[in-house]
């Protein structure tokens, strides 16, 4: 059975999550090297900036989410963000990414958020039959993207600005 913990609770694990990362939203890094990434994602661990939300099997890595209060360049209106959503191929259809994006929520909403935002290329289908609302659609790297919100708090339903 698998727990979910912080990520700065296991930071063995750390450089690990980022290259999977790094690999599933490789257009998102095309300019930076992974270990460059890696020293970034590792310090928003430590600093706060980057709040990873993990699934683990005894010390074996199944996934993550982050609550990350910067994801979308030019949109420095917008935040906190659902970010680096990503369960290893064989953790997938368990129910896990769904634990951890209510895991990042229930951060958030503890932090005082009404809002959460979240961008994704492809799946805006599965997040909206969780509550997210699309908010616009734009282009970057390359591709058409969603950008969705999912209110937090009462009262947080009546517009996403």
């Amino acid at each position: 059975m698998y727990r979910l913990d912080w990520l700065r609770n296991h930071m063995q694990h750390s450089d690990t999550y980022a290259r999977w990362l790094h690999q599933q939203f490789a257009y998102e890094f095309a300019d930076q090297p992974l270990d460059a990434w890696q020293r970034e994602f590792a310090e928003g661990q430590r600093s706060g900036e980057w709040q990873c939300l993990v699934a683990l099997d005894g010390e074996h890595l199944l996934g993550g989410a982050a609550l990350a209060e910067d994801d979308l360049p030019g949109r420095d209106d917008l935040g906190p963000w659902l970010a680096c959503v990503f369960t290893t191929p064989e953790a997938r259809g368990q129910g896990i990414a769904e634990r951890l994006i209510e895991g990042i929520c229930g951060q958030a909403r503890s932090q005082g958020h009404g809002r959460l935002y979240l961008h994704t290329q492809d799946r805006a289908d599965y997040y909206a039959r969780r509550g997210w609302v699309p908010l616009e659609r734009f282009q970057a790297w390359g591709a058409e993207h969603t950008l969705m919100w999912r209110a937090l708090q009462p009262g947080a339903l009546d517009g996403a600005a």
